[in-house]
């Protein structure tokens, strides 16, 4: 025997100021019902976060009405929604419905002020409607990133701050202070910028397996760097979604890639050339 899943659809819109409106069934008890979303903690770690919206009802559907409101901003994470029909009733996980993401879509043509604050509605891996957010000082959308002639360039957009004549890009190996910099080619505008990554100087020395190099910007040489991403659309998780080809040099294997906050980041592996037999 199949049980029916009765747990509540949920549909969302998003508008070009980050305001979400959810609608979903109306519980019995409307007026004592609430919308909540709680910050997913780490793993082995107590939920500390929560944040409870109000449902309205009357519509002529017979659906409730909840609104996030742009500000303030949701601290960065993910975010799991779930409907508590009446005071002191146990919470039911919200499943999705609808997702209207198309403000979403054209986000990166907007300039963004600092704290740069991005939302996204999304459903995960096990079905459920969840929400991510981002919240940062400053931030460097990435909007090309192409490899060819041995070498990889990208052009970004910078949010929340300037470029100025001492910007740099800096490329860190992470886990230590290892750090390549790069020096952008930056527009009249002083936000939009490119640069070009060689793999030969990026990969010098002998090559390792496993590194990975993040991608950052400087945008004067007293500014804390910037993380180069790329945040600014209706994509929640890019990893296994934007995969780019590879560049080999001195026998390392360099492949860029979207880390699984959506962050800027170069993979390197060793090369083992195939000897003929």
């Amino acid at each position: 025997m199949t049980t029916q899943d009765t747990t509540p659809r949920t549909d969302c819109a998003i508008d070009a100021d980050g305001r979400i409106t959810f609608r979903l069934p109306a519980p019995a008890d409307a007026a004592g019902a609430r919308l909540l979303l709680r910050l997913r903690p780490k793993k082995g770690r107590p939920e500390q976060t929560l944040l409870h919206l109000g449902l309205e009802s009357g519509a002529a559907d017979g659906r409730a009405h909840a609104v996030l409101e742009p500000h303030p901003a949701l601290p960065e994470g993910r975010w799991d929604l779930y409907l508590l029909p009446e005071e002191g009733a146990e919470r039911q996980r919200l499943r999705p419905g609808l997702r209207d993401l198309r403000a979403l879509v054209d986000g990166h043509l907007r300039d963004r002020r600092s704290p740069v604050a991005v939302r996204v509605p999304y459903v995960t891996k096990d079905g459920f409607l969840a929400l991510r957010t981002w919240l940062r000082s400053a931030h460097a959308e990435a909007l090309t990133l192409g490899v060819e002639d041995r070498a990889i360039t990208v052009t970004a957009r910078l949010h929340g701050a300037r470029l100025h004549d001492t910007a740099r890009v800096r490329l860190r190996l992470r886990g230590t202070h290892t750090v390549q910099e790069v020096r952008p080619r930056v527009d009249d505008d002083g936000r939009g910028f490119s640069f070009t990554v060689d793999p030969d100087d990026l990969a010098a020395g002998a090559p390792h397996a496993g590194r990975a190099w993040d991608a950052f910007v400087r945008p004067a040489a007293d500014a804390p760097p910037v993380r180069v991403g790329r945040l600014l659309d209706d994509v929640a998780d890019r990893k296994h979604v934007h995969v780019f080809p590879e560049v080999r040099a001195k026998g390392s294997v360099l492949r860029p890639y979207y880390t699984v906050d959506n962050d800027l980041a170069i993979e390197e592996t060793v090369h083992s050339p195939t000897c003929p037999k």
